[in-house]
């Protein structure tokens, strides 16, 4: 009797919670709708809104557009909900908003499969929600984490067991994979796993197995061995690869098959701590010009092709410079040795060798192998200091073998200069950090990296070489691996437009349908005029495209230049290793174009793909040490500039470079974000790009490498 009326009750208990569930699942569903007309951010702030839009609008369900299926790329946010981007185009232009109850279990980077509807709000915005429907192929497949132990407990009468699991560092990653093999690792240790996932996976029964184990996850080293795994940086070479390095760097120079310029003087010019240097330089003066010499390490004399080591360079792509190491593309036998250009030995070369006329230009290329000896191995601070006429007598009689060609040397540079500056190249005014480390490796103080009239003379004598090197080739037919930049892309030049003009910035003479270089250099000057020019720099880069490697000759937009290449640093990136190869066995031995075509295009896909990955992790590393720094400054406050502007707060840079968050729930009052004019407002109080502000630092986060502020009024 009593089983009879606990079965009635707990019927009657069931039907009241699946009522009660599915009044919860429209709640959230109508919520999640509800914040996405809001413009909610992943923080949880209001986003702004016009104020002619009156009142916030819901959906008109009479305004609904039958269902879209469609694959796309799943964007997570930190809140839980995310943004499909469609592969294709399709009825929908915009991503696709995913309330968090439908994400089904995809995780950020997936490919996935959703259906959708659009429809238009009161506003008249046309939008678009959908659910996840299928997994087509994880994004992730490794995470990096925090290992941690949950005890067992009772749950009613049932004993939940204890479990090991892995918290991610990236927020947006909702999954918290268990672990059973702990391999080593402690509770509180930075972990990299290795997802099991399927397609009926579910974020909350996920399973992972740990690959590695970095130590504590609050140390640096933990976090900076963690982000080399995370962005799967090779560190190590195999003993194949070394040992066909090793072979390499023995062999003798042959100089009876390469052009003898060991009579030129001949220098070297870098950073004080660069030890793989792979271009000098040689200046004669013509009657009417010049005769510009740009030699750099012959590299692929020394790379095989179809070797380990080959597949090596093709697989790391770049070196990757670091803080305080660099992981090379190449063993150091060859980057720091055979290879390097160092001062007083005999070195294999490919040498560009230019004619210019008086105004700079190019009037006729040769590429060829050669011997050369630098005479001095020159720092970028030692030849600021000559040229500025401040330099100890120590380096003047350092320096005095080349000190003829380095006056003229800076006399070209001012005429490239001037070159450049006709034909409309992009100088951004984005500084960069340079990081002093203790002799604990730990970070000691953080400055601006000043670049002095030394480093601007070595990179237009490069610039020019690049230039010139993909102009010969391109007029012979040969392959070459391009360096491309295109246009900015309209909506985003729409919108940088727009809020040049709101800030008083005459950008009639800018076209949105064709554009130069040299109207966004005639706006940077105006905006230095005006002390905004770090501010307009910001906002400048965020809207040009990314630059990337190409077969297909196309222009340089930032640069102003038709045809380029990457030629002068053969040590350190695939692309200019490429370049030198083609230029060997085409232009010089005589093969067909068409036999390196092929590797051509398989070169420059791997060196834009390697590239991202590498500039992503220094990133990263940069920012870990910044944090690291600013952790013992903790509820100090500081001098910033506001660098961006969003929904969910505004991010300011500090004097010393490092850059954080001040969220909406920091700032003092309601405020709304103005996307139009990139404004965030509270009544009269605004805050505009390049507004300087005091904040106080709220939190250093070691783990996610984010700063988080607070203003001070």
């Amino acid at each position: 009797m009593k089983n009879k009326i606990a079965k009635k009750n707990f019927g009657k208990f069931a039907v009241r919670n699946k009522h009660k569930r599915r009044a919860k699942e429209r709640a959230i569903a109508e919520l999640s709708r509800t914040v996405e007309e809001l413009n909610i951010s992943a923080e949880g702030a209001v986003l702004g809104y016009s104020a002619d839009e009156g009142r916030r609008g819901r959906v008109s369900p009479g305004r609904m557009k039958d269902e879209l299926r469609v694959r796309g790329v799943f964007q997570s946010s930190r809140s839980g909900f995310g943004f499909v981007t469609p592969l294709r185009d399709g009825e929908s232009e915009r991503d696709i908003f995913i309330p968090e109850d439908r994400c089904h279990g995809a995780l950020h980077g997936d490919l996935v499969e959703v259906v959708y509807h659009s429809y238009t709000s009161r506003f008249g915005e046309e939008k678009t929600e959908g659910r996840v429907v299928k997994i087509v192929e994880c994004g992730i497949t490794t995470l990096v984490g925090t290992l941690m132990h949950e005890p067992s407990y009772m749950r009613g009468r049932r004993r939940i067991a204890a479990r090991w699991y892995v918290l991610p560092d990236d927020g947006r990653i909702s999954v918290r994979p268990e672990v059973d093999e702990l391999c080593g690792a402690a509770e509180g240790d930075k972990v990299l796993v290795r997802l099991k996932r399927t397609d009926a996976y579910c974020g909350e029964s996920a399973r992972g197995e740990i690959i590695s184990s970095f130590g504590d996850t609050m140390s640096r080293g933990a976090n900076y061995e963690a982000i080399l795994a995370e962005c799967e940086i090779p560190t190590e070479f195999s003993p194949e690869e070394l040992a066909e390095a090793d072979a390499a760097a023995g062999r003798r120079i042959d100089l009876d098959e390469r052009l003898d310029l060991t009579d030129l003087t001949v220098m070297t010019i870098d950073g004080e701590d660069a030890k793989d240097l792979d271009d000098a330089i040689s200046i004669r003066k013509l009657g009417t010009g010049w005769r510009l010499y740009v030699h750099i390490a012959d590299v692929s004399s020394y790379v095989d092709e179809k070797s380990a080591l080959d597949r090596a360079v093709m697989s790391r792509g770049t070196s990757v410079y670091f803080v305080d190491k660099v992981v090379p593309m190449l063993p150091p036998s060859l980057s720091n040795g055979a290879c390097s250009l160092n001062a007083g030995e005999p070195k294999a070369a490919l040498s560009a060798i230019m004619t210019l006329d008086g105004e700079g230009e190019i009037v006729h290329t040769e590429i060829k192998p050669s011997v050369i000896v630098s005479r001095v191995r020159g720092v970028y601070s030692e030849v600021n200091a000559l040229l500025a006429g401040e330099a100890s007598s120590e380096v003047k009689k350092k320096y005095a073998p080349v000190m003829t060609a380095l006056g003229r040397m800076r006399e070209l540079y001012e005429i490239l200069a001037r070159r450049s500056q006709r034909r409309g190249a992009m100088e951004l005014d984005a500084p960069e950090a340079k990081i002093i480390i203790g002799s604990d490796g730990e970070p000691v103080d953080i400055v601006k990296r000043e670049r002095g009239v030394s480093e601007r003379m070595i990179e237009q004598f490069m610039l020019l070489a690049n230039e010139a090197v993909a102009t010969l080739l391109t007029e012979r037919g040969i392959p070459c691996v391009y360096r491309v930049h295109a246009e900015p892309p309209g909506e985003k030049l729409d919108g940088f437009l727009e809020y040049a003009h709101g800030l008083g910035f005459d950008t009639s003479y800018i076209s949105a349908r064709k554009c130069e270089p040299s109207d966004f250099s005639r706006l940077l000057e105006a905006a230095r005029e005006r002390d905004l020019g770090e501010q307009i720099s910001y906002t400048m880069l965020r809207t040009m495209a990314k630059a990337e490697y190409s077969a297909t000759p196309s222009r340089h937009f930032g640069l102003g230049i038709e045809l380029y290449c990457h030629f002068t640093s053969p040590i350190r990136r695939l692309s200019d290793l490429a370049t030198h190869r083609i230029i060997h066995r085409v232009l010089i031995e005589g093969k067909r174009p068409a036999a390196y075509a092929a590797y051509a295009r398989r070169a420059a896909r791997a060196a834009t793909d390697d590239e991202v990955r590498a500039v992503g992790a220094e990133r990263r590393i940069e920012d870990l040490y910044k944090v690291v720094f600013m952790s013992g400054r903790v509820g100090e406050t500081f001098d910033a500039a506001v660098c961006s502007l969003t929904g969910f707060g505004m991010f300011v840079v500090l004097d010393n470079t490092c850059e954080g968050l001040i969220p909406m729930s920091e700032m003092p009052g309601l405020f709304t974000f103005d996307e139009r004019h990139m404004t965030l407002r509270c009544g009269s109080l605004v805050y505009s790009l390049g507004d300087r502000v005091r904040v106080r630092l709220e939190e250093a986060d070691v783990i996610r490498g984010k700063l988080r502020f607070s203003i001070c009024l």
